[in-house]
């Protein structure tokens, strides 16, 4: 957990009573006084009244059911979260796509269920009376309901949502948001899709699960919840199997000789959920005949958790698709979707991407496929990473991803599996290549000169090649200079398992080298394609900032989360500046320094109420090179994975709600020259001023938010409108050079007006908002 430093005054430091607040009406304040748990916990719950910064209670969504809907049809889906209360509109991205809110509920709290309960003991004198029986049986599924939401309050309320999507709506993941009297949600996913969709049917007999007769292809949206509530009017026959955990059942009829697939969607749709391991749902996929033999098992699908299955009909007949979570765990937000049918998917292509500005001829191999031939037109691309453009095979199940570069091309020629046989190529060069057998090496020898940094880079996970890949380097006489087994792409977001690789060497002397590309587990095949990039370094970098959807209150302030994500030893400073932003907005803090990966900045938001959510974009400038090289920073969600580690999940764009909660028209400002230099070993004065309203508030706090170790705040002194205070820096645990921000919490405390229930109240302290970033540097004495 990172640190946090309050800075506090003297009187409180030095234990004496603390003097009546001054005519501007500020106090300094300590937090080493009892209650103070108390206190903190009062200040989350009023976060969202009168927090200026982004509240503690902004609205979470924690599932959308079902996941995705077909072209042509207007369906309604379930939204389920926490702080959803006036939820009053949807926000989607793309076209042809519109949404509409239909009712909020929520769970019953304390109050209401021990009047429900009381309500229950006296319908029980009445039985049996017919009336008083119906009553009270709906009573009690009433109070069970509320009381199974209760014990996991982020899923407890649930929000009703019509989704009606166009028949010309573009298929594909799309990403949608509530919209809340307390600012926007957190993005999920919504799928387009293609072809006819339904929802599971649960069973309502004891412990057998309900089975769902379709006819193919077809979506199954499902979520794997015991006795769950939703109930479809379809064909249901009742499964003669039980398992300890849920299992949804399909039942469909086959011919001979088809070609069936099944695709499972459910990491796709939530990469990560927080508490559970091993982090999202892990479905898997069982195909039995109308005998209840197995036929088919799949729980994943090469490196990628969602299983996909693929069997040839053996003969005409009724088969059942059985869906269930390996763990045989199960909640609301386990939600899936599942393709059945005899559908096109392609199980790899080669080559794996094309040089800008020029055709590729793609290959590609798989199932149930019209065509084996694509090609992509790099026309107008600018290098990165695309979706491969698979049209022209037909309707397909599933996409891949093809990379785009400026380098020359060239394919790798067997037999080149060792150095005398090794493959020569001239860098800067971009090889297509494959480990088309178990235990083969690609070997490809360059010349090199003393000095020289040479760059060998593998992208082949990344593009759902199943590789993982080893590299080597080794020079004219074998021995090895340099080996890589995996490199970590921050940038792959929703990749957990990476298994591309890189090597970055400065060559020792002028010769010649080999490098060597393998399978770290030994495995090979025609799908194991990569593409082997060999150069000298191209420094460059990306963005990333998070959160994607920010709530504030007009004319306040709110931290955001800005990384780096550094390429080929590029270290430089990055300058980060809004880019087209609606007026009245501000970025402060707007530097990466040099060596540094992430920083956290501020935006202040205009003095004026926003009606509709703003999207406001960043980019990133530093210099390589000589030249300017400008990235645009991706909108992510910061988001965990089995209570361990992080992961930035890449969304549409930065959504800002601007609200009228806690609203000033006077921001808080930083009134000193920036940055802020402070001495190592010594300290830096700095003022601030605040919002008028702050007067209204005891015992003003300023709290440091995950600052740096070494740096601290303190002989905080308010006057006048504002405040100012020290920054100090520990020479043994900063040194000189270092620089970032700082981010400064404020809070006040306010004690409510005594009541006869509570004559003597306890005193609240209320987040109040944030100060604008102040930029600093560490300096010598």
């Amino acid at each position: 957990m990172a640190e946090r430093v309050t800075g506090v005054g003297p009187e409180a430091r030095a234990g004496r009573p603390r003097p009546r607040p001054p005519a501007a009406g500020f106090e300094s304040s300590s937090r080493h006084h009892a209650g103070m748990l108390a206190l903190v916990a009062v200040a989350l719950a009023l976060a969202a009244a009168l927090g200026a910064q982004q509240p503690a209670n902004s609205p979470r969504v924690g599932y959308v059911y079902p996941a995705g809907g077909q072209q042509g049809s207007t369906i309604q889906v379930q939204i389920g979260g926490r702080f959803l209360d006036g939820a009053a509109g949807v926000l989607l991205s793309g076209r042809g796509v519109s949404a509409r809110v239909l009712g909020v509920d929520k769970p019953l709290n304390g109050q209401q269920l021990a009047t429900l309960r009381e309500k229950a003991q006296e319908l029980q004198k009445k039985l049996p009376d017919p009336g008083a029986r119906k009553e009270l049986t709906d009573l009690r599924l009433r109070i069970g309901d509320s009381v199974r939401r209760n014990q996991n309050p982020v899923l407890s309320e649930r929000v009703a949502v019509e989704i009606s999507v166009a028949r010309d709506a573009e298929p594909g993941a799309r990403v949608i948001r509530l919209r809340t009297a307390l600012g926007l949600s957190n993005p999920l996913v919504f799928v387009v899709g293609r072809i006819p969709e339904v929802r599971e049917i649960e069973s309502t007999a004891g412990t057998a699960d309900a089975e769902l007769a379709v006819t193919l292809p077809v979506v199954a949206n499902g979520r794997l919840i015991p006795g769950g509530e939703d109930r479809l009017q379809a064909p249901v026959r009742q499964a003669g199997q039980y398992m300890p955990g849920d299992v949804d059942r399909y039942r469909f009829f086959a011919r001979k000789g088809q070609e069936l697939v099944v695709v499972a969607s459910a990491r796709d749709l939530m990469p990560y959920l927080a508490d559970a391991v091993p982090g999202w749902l892990q479905a898997t996929l069982t195909l039995v005949d109308a005998g209840g033999r197995e036929l088919a098992y799949a729980d994943d699908y090469r490196f990628q958790p969602d299983p996909v299955l693929h069997c040839r009909i053996p003969s005409d007949g009724d088969y059942i698709v059985e869906v269930k979570d390996a763990l045989f765990r199960g909640r609301e937000d386990f939600v899936y979707r599942v393709m059945i049918g005899e559908l096109p998917f392609v199980t790899s292509a080669f080559p794996l991407g094309g040089r800008a500005g020029v055709k590729t001829n793609v290959e590609l191999t798989g199932w149930n496929l019209e065509s084996t031939r694509v090609t992509m037109d790099g026309k107008g691309m600018s290098p990165g990473i695309y979706g491969l453009d698979i049209s022209a095979a037909g309707l397909v199940a599933n996409s891949l991803p093809f990379a785009v570069d400026t380098l020359a091309e060239v394919f790798d020629r067997e037999p080149n599996d060792s150095a005398k046989a090794a493959q020569r190529v001239a860098p800067p060069v971009v090889v297509n290549g494959r480990v088309d057998r178990p235990g083969d090496w690609d070997e490809f020898s360059f010349p090199g000169r003393a000095g020289d940094t040479i760059v060998a880079e593998v992208l082949a996970r990344r593009l759902s090649s199943p590789l993982d890949s080893v590299l080597e380097l080794i020079d004219a006489a074998g021995r090895r200079l340099a080996f890589n087994d995996d490199h970590d792409d921050k940038g792959a977001g929703r990749l957990t398992h990476q298994a591309d690789s890189l090597l970055e060497v400065a060559l020792p002397a002028t010769g010649t080298y080999v490098v060597r590309v393998g399978d770290g587990q030994g495995k090979g095949g025609p799908e194991y394609a990569y593409r082997l990039r060999i150069s000298a370094p191209r420094p460059d970098f990306d963005l990333r900032v998070s959160p994607s959807s920010v709530n504030v209150s007009a004319g306040a302030t709110v931290p955001l989360a800005v990384t780096a994500i550094r390429r080929d030893g590029f270290a430089g400073d990055i300058a980060v500046a809004l880019k087209n932003a609606p007026g009245g907005f501000v970025l402060s803090g707007g530097l990466i320094p040099a060596g540094q990966d992430q920083v956290r900045m501020t935006v202040t938001a205009p003095p004026a109420v926003t009606r509709e959510p703003v999207a406001v974009s960043l980019e990133g400038r530093a210099v390589i090179g000589g030249r300017t090289v400008i990235r645009q920073a991706v909108a992510a969600e910061d988001m965990m994975q089995a209570f361990a580690s992080r992961h930035l999940v890449p969304a549409d764009d930065l959504w800002f709600a601007v609200s009228g909660r806690g609203a000033t028209r006077v921001p808080s400002r930083v009134l000193a020259s920036q940055p802020v230099k402070i001495p190592a070993g010594g300290a830096a004065r700095v003022r601030a001023s605040f919002p008028p309203a702050y007067r209204l508030f005891q015992n003003l706090e300023l709290e440091l938010s995950e600052p740096p170790g070494g740096v601290t705040l303190g002989d905080l002194r308010f006057s006048g409108d504002g405040a100012e205070f020290v920054l100090r820096a520990d020479p043994t645990k900063i040194a000189a050079g270092r620089r970032g921000n700082l981010i400064v919490a404020i809070s006040g405390e306010r004690t409510p007006a005594a009541t006869a229930e509570q004559p003597s109240p306890i005193r609240r302290l209320v987040p109040l908002g944030t100060l604008p970033a102040i930029s600093f540097e560490i300096v010598g004495r």
